[in-house]
């Protein structure tokens, strides 16, 4: 199937234009928002282990800072771009308001293909990376946290990175790190755990049981992987994976124990014993009864949207729904949890990390998740009211909420001088 080129970016400030005219936002408000604050563009040298030099391309965008600091992940791959990293830092700002955290919006991202690089290569560029944008980054200013293709470990050089440039550790420069340098319990799970919590509610909501529904995860990263795993704790049955190879399919269920195993030992969900293999197109309108994309952006298009067979849509990913099909998904009774709430669990245990590197007073695992559910519950709960307040579907009453949080911050900080 051949997928639509589209410009995230366009599909952001789409989203943002439609909340802006149904709040009725002054024009000067309009202007600001629709702008990024910051925009830091970086090409710097490595050198490889065979002795050549090369130049890599990073970038790190901040949207809005007016509700506190800037804050959003870092992602390597070979796609990133300057308007991909401005959609995904405005969604950050709407993401941070809707669960009601006091950060702003940021992302970042290299062009670069980390399956290709050793680690010491991959430790270097990081490092390098890390010290371009340190211009920027700060525990007050912006903290930067893990995305597509970084770990704990690269957060980690990172912290390092910073921290030997003043000379003494600062943890809080950064999110999403090893437990052993200031990382927080149940970081890791957290994205997947948000998304299992408004899954739960949105089932409620639609009068569907969990134990008579079959999910389709896309995606087994670390959030697809994860989500796969709480959902079928739910009682879902799972009855379809997928990772950058391919998809599998399975509709009596696939046991995501198996799966995560297998996934580890062979690199791949390809060839998983007792599942036929999908494409990830085929994957995303199997039959089901909840799909979680939780991949890349516009995966679900005008082109797909109307072979879509799930009854409920949650946005594990960032962006994964064009404008053209949020409309198709709408009009055919489909509910979809947006991206700014559905996936905001990871950005809200990142708040956590954050506070107790600041105060070095550190929580267990079950006051995080705790207060993590918490906040997804009543976000959830705030964006459904919103809604039907609004006579809306719940990605417009989430930016509702979001955008208007952000307007009070801007308007009451004026403009400058």
């Amino acid at each position: 199937m051949a997928i639509d080129i589209i410009n995230p970016y366009d599909v952001a400030v789409a989203q943002f234009d439609d909340a802006a005219e149904r709040l009725g936002l002054s024009q000067a408000m309009r202007a600001i928002l629709r702008k990024p604050k910051r925009e830091l563009t970086v090409n710097f040298p490595v050198r490889m282990d065979n002795g050549d030099v090369e130049m890599f391309t990073g970038y790190r965008v901040q949207h809005n800072i007016n509700r506190g600091p800037a804050k959003g992940g870092i992602r390597f791959s070979p796609q990133v771009s300057l308007d991909e990293v401005r959609a995904l830092a405005m969604w950050m700002t709407w993401k941070c308001a809707v669960v009601g955290i006091p950060f702003g919006g940021a992302k970042g991202g290299v062009i670069c293909d980390p399956h290709k690089m050793s680690r010491a290569e991959l430790e270097r560029m990081t490092r390098r990376y890390a010290t371009e944008i340190s211009i920027l980054i700060g525990p007050d200013s912006d903290i930067p946290a893990p995305d597509m293709n970084t770990n704990p470990q690269v957060m980690g050089w990172i912290m390092d990175t910073y921290s030997m440039h003043r000379g003494y550790s600062i943890p809080a420069v950064i999110t999403g790190k090893p437990l052993a340098v200031g990382g927080s319990e149940g970081r890791l799970e957290a994205t997947a755990r948000g998304v299992q919590v408004v899954t739960r509610a949105a089932l409620r909501d639609l009068g569907m049981i969990p134990e008579d529904c079959k999910a389709v995860i896309q995606g087994f990263g670390n959030v697809g992987s994860i989500a796969a795993r709480l959902i079928k704790e739910l009682g879902c049955k799972v009855v379809g994976l997928s990772d950058i190879s391919g998809g599998v399919y399975n509709p009596k269920g696939i046991d995501v124990y198996t799966a995560l195993r297998y996934s580890r030992e062979h690199g791949s969900l390809l060839g998983l014993p007792g599942t036929e293999t999908v494409t990830n197109s085929e994957l995303l309108e199997l039959p089901c009864d909840v799909l979680v994309p939780a991949a890349l952006e516009n995966q679900l298009t005008k082109l797909n949207a109307t072979r879509i067979k799930a009854r409920l849509v949650i946005e594990a990913a960032n962006g994964p729904t064009t404008l053209e099909a949020d409309h198709i998904l709408n009009d055919r009774g489909i509910t979809v949890v947006p991206d700014i709430l559905a996936n905001a669990g990871g950005v809200t245990v990142s708040y956590f990390e954050w506070v107790q590197d600041l105060q070095r007073f550190f929580w267990a695992e079950g006051e995080i998740n705790e207060r993590l559910e918490n906040i997804m519950q009543r976000s959830y709960q705030a964006v459904r009211r919103k809604s039907e307040e609004q006579h809306v579907n719940l990605r417009l009453g989430a930016y509702l909420l979001a955008v208007a949080r952000v307007a009070e911050a801007t308007e009451i900080r004026g403009v400058y001088p």
